[in-house]
Order: C-alpha cells, then sequence, then structure tokens
C-alpha cells in the first residue's frame, strides 16, 4: 500500500471490503484494495489543508504576542504593576513581536525593556500559541481595531542574578512585586486568565526543578 493510513481510515476501509457486493463489483471493475486506499488518502491529503488554512484565518485576528514568566531562586514569579490603563492590575512580562523577530529574541527583549533583566535562563518555551479574546470596547480601540485579542508565545526564564537586576522604568509597570505561581490567576483581570491558568498548568513542573 503507497501510504500508511490513519486507524480511522483502516477501520472504514475494512468494513468497505468485507461487504460481498462491494467485492463483486471491485472484481467487475478490476479495482483493487491498493487503488481504494490511494483515493482514501488523497481526499484525506485535500482535506487537510483546508483544515489548516481555517486555524490560521483564525489566528490572524489575534497579534502575535510573547509573554514571560520569569522565575527567581526561590521559584516565585516576578508581577509587575501596569501603569495603564487604570485598572489593569498586575501581570507578566508581555509584548508584541517584531517583523523580524523569533518569539524567542521578542520575550528576552521585551523582558529586558520592563524589568530590566538581562542575565536569565530560559527553561521551556508553550508548546503552543495561546490566545485570549479583549473586551468589545477595548479591542475596538487598541491597535487601531485591527486585532480581536492577543495570541501568545510563553517562556518560562530564571533569573541568574539578584534583586537588584530589576528595576521599572514606569513605561509599562510602576510597581512589581515576587509571588507564588498560585496566585497568579488571581492576580491578573479576568479576560487573562484561562491563558495565565494554562501557562501556569505547563510550567509548573519547570518551576519546582
Amino acid at each position: 500500500m503507497a501510504k500508511e493510513l490513519s486507524h480511522q481510515q483502516s477501520e472504514l476501509l475494512a468494513d468497505l471490503f468485507g461487504d460481498p457486493v462491494v467485492q463483486m463489483m471491485m472484481q467487475a471493475d478490476h479495482v483493487t484494495v491498493d487503488d481504494v486506499a490511494r483515493l482514501v488518502d488523497a481526499v484525506g491529503a485535500q482535506a487537510r489543508p483546508a483544515a489548516s488554512d481555517a486555524a490560521a484565518q483564525q489566528l490572524s485576528h489575534y497579534r502575535p504576542c510573547v509573554g514571560v514568566m520569569l522565575l527567581n531562586r526561590n521559584n516565585r514569579v516576578f508581577v509587575g504593576h501596569r501603569r495603564k490603563p487604570k485598572g489593569s492590575g498586575w501581570q507578566m512580562p508581555q509584548g508584541g513581536i517584531g517583523d523580524d523577530e523569533t518569539p524567542r529574541a521578542a520575550a528576552l527583549r521585551e523582558l529586558q525593556e520592563e524589568t530590566g533583566a538581562k542575565n536569565v535562563e530560559v527553561l521551556a518555551e508553550s508548546s503552543n500559541w495561546l490566545c485570549y479574546d479583549l473586551p468589545k470596547g477595548l479591542a475596538e480601540k487598541a491597535w487601531g481595531g485591527r486585532w480581536r485579542g492577543q495570541r501568545q508565545k510563553w517562556f518560562a526564564m530564571r533569573l541568574r542574578a539578584g534583586d537588584a537586576e530589576l528595576h521599572v522604568d514606569g513605561n509599562e509597570f510602576d510597581a512589581w512585586k515576587w509571588v507564588r505561581m498560585a496566585e497568579l490567576a488571581e492576580l491578573i483581570v479576568p479576560f487573562k486568565r484561562a491563558v495565565y491558568v494554562r501557562v501556569i498548568d505547563e510550567f509548573r513542573d519547570v518551576a519546582t526543578v
């Protein structure tokens, strides 16, 4: 057979070839099992790009972004208090990806810009992009209404230096602190909370090393 079939395809073919009427028709038309298998695989191949295109189209509505879970030696997590907009509360460092940047490079740049941290070790990268929608009123104002929200690649990093390396300049954060990972979800604004829960779950083991 030209290509190994999926489990579901194999089960469908087994049921089909077990039908005596189908067997008679195949013999009359000189159709082999391999002929049918190739047809099944070809149909599947045509369907896969369509699903992929739909997923890409969906992601295109979200601004490419990165986030950083910065850990200290005691596995506490850095959070900064956003200066604006009012009521934004606390969050981990995050920011947009430049046109010529990789997510990793963007994460290191954003971390340094927002916290001053340079001496860090990258521990892990999220396996998938994580998306959140902005509230309707905010989405219409942010980034000229171009995006419905953000899609983020998250990185877990360890601060190798002490707290003296950290500083906030007031542009993004006006205060910062170390918190336990379990506190993160309650500190973040509600529309980002689901993403934080997934980030915590993905990096939980990394933070205990």
